[in-house]
């Protein structure tokens, strides 16, 4: 039985398009594999294991994540230097930022104070293919004024069942979202980019699968012209049956930032 003695938070910044996810699977790459993979060889023949802060999908990216290590035979002496070896030894891809020790009482998944999502989008035009891994492009115009409007109903309390990927009745779907808002983004640049790019700017506690992905949805479909505003008010109410069929794609999101 594994019986962790020493307790540290990471946090790291990954690209997510090459990667299905966090949770290690077999035969494919993932963070959670990757991570371990490299401790093991940072480490050598010490035992540890890793618990990530929440869950993540395929293609999702990065600017600050959290996973909690576990050691159970001999403190890290030196954290720079660890650090320093650990990301001499990560892919390009995937950067630790930081690694502070904590003690036994701290939970990685309930000690969060809140998460803060981006999602990162065009509309109206085929973008440069290197904006692939962490802008999605819309090709319809879209009424980006009304999807701002769409966006600010879904902060405060409410019933988000209907922004759960496949709920079920057992299910807690009533959640707080202290900001929800749509904005012309001025943080994520690169030359490469279009000339108008747009941030869905979430902040919360907790999400359900998929959450912002849905949300995402329902607020291009209103861009579209498929729904209206009424739609969303209706999905979020405490006994809504609508459900959301469009999940924008997994590679606009990005955690942008978990507070502890």
């Amino acid at each position: 039985m594994f019986q962790k003695r020493f307790y540290y938070l990471v946090k790291f910044q990954f690209l997510g398009y090459r990667f299905h996810g966090w949770q290690k699977q077999p035969e494919i790459k993932t963070l959670h594999l990757m991570i371990d993979k490299t401790l093991r060889y940072v480490l050598q023949n010490q035992s540890f294991k890793t618990l990530a802060a929440s869950r993540t999908d395929a293609k999702v990216s990065a600017q600050e994540a959290a996973f909690e290590l576990f050691l159970k035979d001999n403190p890290i002496e030196d954290l720079p230097l660890f650090l320093k070896e650990f990301n001499t030894n990560l892919p390009q891809d995937i950067r630790a930022l930081s690694i502070d020790e904590v003690t036994s009482d701290f939970n990685i998944i309930q000690d969060s104070k809140f998460k803060e999502y981006h999602y990162l989008f065009a509309e109206g035009e085929k973008c440069h293919p290197f904006c692939a891994p962490i802008m999605a492009t819309i090709l319809d115009s879209l009424d980006i004024p009304l999807m701002a409007q769409g966006a600010h109903l879904f902060q405060g309390l409410h019933n988000f069942k209907s922004y759960c990927y496949k709920a079920t009745e057992k299910g807690l779907y009533q959640r707080e979202l202290q900001t929800c808002e749509l904005v012309e983004n001025s943080l994520y640049l690169a030359n490469f980019f279009p000339k108008q790019s747009y941030l869905l700017r979430v902040v919360g506690k907790g999400f359900g699968r998929h959450q912002i992905r849905l949300m995402m949805g329902a607020l291009i479909k209103l861009g579209r012209g498929d729904v209206d505003l009424k739609f969303i008010q209706d999905s979020l109410k405490p006994n809504s049956s609508l459900s959301i069929d469009y999940i924008a794609p997994a590679s606009g999101l990005i955690l942008h930032k978990i507070e502890f």
